[in-house]
């Protein structure tokens, strides 16, 4: 008695065939032992005459009528026949991957036309045995998951394509959307599986992601964001500095912040001046300095000769450097300007 059988050593094959090549001479009252996990083909002449689940089968015409009906073997009989028998799994195959060769071109509202990268995992049983075969496997004497993994990788990078045009605005919302986007996936691309024969089990979406200059773009439009309003950001920063440079006068820091204060202050001095000057001079400061005065272009001069000796009044103060000058000066003597 022969026993037909199939056991997968590697865990990944789809399709094993009995024999390899062609056919063989199966004689009536031979065992046809078909795992859990599996549907058996049985060909003759080139076409799926019968499918086999899980058990054992006694290949005769009393078992299996279609022996007799289709092969014209009497009921009974014992002479052998030509047949092969093709071996179908149907257990889950998990971790399958898909992802794009090349970057997919998505119009962004955002940020215009980018490039995307996408990958995830799915899984798939062969639900259809018969169907399977013919339309997948042909003749080949075994078929692997490999084979499921590179056909539908190209389909579903296809449809995921037309479902980012038509539901996503913008690559920052996909966080919010993987799901949403894996579950119409899913859907879009399950027909394409099963006219095949296969069961489109669980899809999963990994990532989608822009090429890595426009991530540096994305991070660094995240930093900006942190900061808020940029201007006022400066301001505070530029005040703090100041005031931690006005804290060490003896720094080149604190230099440069005297000198600003400096020449802040020296702006109103000119004011100042002219406002002693039109009032009639102005008390020096107390410890007996005048307060400095820019030069005055046109210091108060006597209206009138003096009555004694005809000579022109003397200015209460030098018009080049401000300092208080006494009674009947013709020169300034902190800086030697004629005055009168």
């Amino acid at each position: 008695m022969d026993v037909i059988q199939y056991h997968d050593p590697t865990g990944q094959t789809l399709v094993s065939r009995w024999p390899p090549d062609g056919t063989s001479a199966i004689r009536l009252g031979s065992q046809l032992i078909v795992e859990e996990s599996q549907q058996a083909v049985f060909f003759r002449d080139g076409k799926a005459l019968d499918t086999f689940g899980p058990g054992r089968h006694t290949l005769a015409t009393e078992n299996v009528p279609v022996l007799a009906s289709l092969l014209a073997i009497p009921f009974g009989g014992t002479s052998p026949f030509q047949a092969a028998v093709v071996f179908v799994s149907t257990k889950t195959f998990l971790d399958l991957k898909w992802g794009t060769k090349e970057p997919v071109v998505y119009r962004d509202k955002e940020i215009a036309m980018v490039r995307l990268r996408a990958f995830g995992k799915f899984a798939v049983r062969v639900t259809n045995a018969q169907l399977f075969v013919n339309t997948v496997v042909g003749t080949r004497g075994a078929y692997t998951s490999d084979g499921v993994e590179s056909y539908f990788r190209d389909v579903i990078v296809a449809r995921l394509t037309d479902l980012l045009g038509e539901n996503l605005q913008t690559i920052f919302d996909l966080p919010k959307v993987y799901d949403e986007l894996a579950i119409g996936l899913k859907a879009r691309v399950s027909d394409d599986f099963a006219k095949y024969g296969i069961d489109l089990v669980d899809l999963f979406l990994g990532a989608i992601t822009p090429p890595d200059e426009v991530q540096k773009m994305i991070d660094e439009r995240s930093g900006m964001g942190v900061l808020g309003d940029l201007n006022s950001y400066l301001k505070f920063k530029t005040a703090r500095a100041i005031g931690d440079a006005a804290q060490q006068p003896g720094g080149e820091a604190g230099t440069g912040v005297g000198l600003g204060a400096g020449l802040g202050v020296g702006m109103l001095i000119p004011q100042m001046l002219r406002e002693s000057m039109q009032g009639g001079g102005a008390a020096p400061a107390p410890g007996g300095s005048a307060p400095p005065a820019p030069p005055a272009a046109a210091a108060p001069v006597a209206a009138a000769t003096a009555a004694e000796g005809g000579a022109a009044a003397t200015p209460a103060f030098c018009f080049n450097c401000g300092t208080k000058l006494p009674p009947g000066s013709r020169f300034c003597g902190s800086c030697g300007t004629k005055v009168a």
